[in-house]
């Protein structure tokens, strides 16, 4: 099978609320999802045309059976996805916003990634290995993709990383930069939002410091996403560029735009287009997210067949 990226972390289901705009406390009824960012990125990536592997640990109970349902409909490749026996899967009840979503994580089998599921020819000829703050935020995932995401980038892999942090995922922020900061060695694309680094610095931080905080670690390139504002990407030693968001009526559910964004991107870094236009794209996914409820609409693929023919 072509390998075009690993995606390694979060499997879970989410349960997003039905009332728009209703705070978890008041909300009645939720609908369910499949969710992690992680598997919010291998499945738009799938529909988009790549081929992505998902490594991952589910319950052995019916929200994992939910889960390898759904990934293998769109052919997915669920090989080094793990039943755990003694843990359930993972959830998260999220609230549907227009703005950033409040929610509540009850994490049991997500982070039970172990060795064993990374045999090492499974990175040869990788050209993304893709992780998150969340999937590092536990061992023994955190020491696996570590070990892993070395590995792939010894072997000349390009690596992502999504610093999705939040203290309610990662409660020792210490001990979570230290982490973020080994893994930047390897010189990841970094995707990182406003809040994520509110909450990462637990203070409101200028960009330009932002930026020149991951350099500093190791990352050249470092995608900052401003929500209405639009988004910033600094490539290191370069000029920062700076494009609007995309126009929309009316914001339906903003729970996994970002993961939209950052499918957007990194689908248009393997097909090898210009930084520019990478954030074009991964603008008008996240657009496109913005504007329906749980995943991607499924006419996701003639987005795909019109990015192709760009600069051809």
């Amino acid at each position: 099978m072509k390998n075009d990226i690993i995606c390694v972390g979060e499997a879970l289901v989410d349960f997003i609320g039905h009332e728009k705009n209703t705070s978890i406390r008041d909300t009645r009824d939720y609908h369910r999802y499949l969710g992690g960012s992680v598997t919010n990125v291998a499945m738009n990536l799938a529909r988009l045309g790549l081929h992505p592997r998902l490594i991952a640990t589910v319950g052995n109970d019916g929200l994992g059976d939910y889960i390898l349902h759904r990934v293998s409909e769109i052919n997915i490749d669920t090989t080094f996805v793990r039943r755990e026996a003694n843990l359930p899967t993972s959830t998260i009840f999220i609230s549907r916003a227009t703005d950033t979503p409040d929610f509540i994580p009850y994490r049991a089998s997500d982070s039970q990634i172990i060795r064993e599921q990374f045999p090492s020819e499974i990175l040869k000829g990788l050209k993304i290995f893709h992780t998150t703050c969340f999937a590092l935020s536990k061992n023994p995932a955190r020491a696996t993709i570590l070990e892993k995401a070395e590995e792939a980038y010894n072997l000349g892999c390009k690596l992502s990383i999504d610093i999705n942090y939040s203290q309610k995922i990662w409660n020792d922020r210490e001990e979570a930069k230290q982490t973020i900061e080994a893994y930047c060695k390897f010189n990841p694309l970094i995707k990182v939002s406003e809040d994520d680094m509110k909450r990462y610095f637990d203070k409101n931080m200028p960009h330009e410091e932002i930026f020149n905080y991951f350099h500093k670690h190791g990352s050249q390139i470092v995608c900052l996403t401003l929500g209405a504002n639009g988004v910033k990407l600094s490539e290191e030693g370069k000029n920062t560029i700076v494009l609007p968001a995309e126009k929309i009526n009316e914001v339906m559910d903003a729970t996994g735009a970002g993961d939209a964004f950052w499918s957007g991107f990194l689908y248009s870094y393997v097909i090898e287009k210009p930084l520019q236009s990478c954030l074009e794209i991964a603008l008008k996914l996240a657009a496109l997210k913005l504007q329906h409820v749980g995943r991607l609409p499924n006419n996701i693929n003639v987005i795909s067949q019109l990015l192709n023919s760009q600069n051809n």
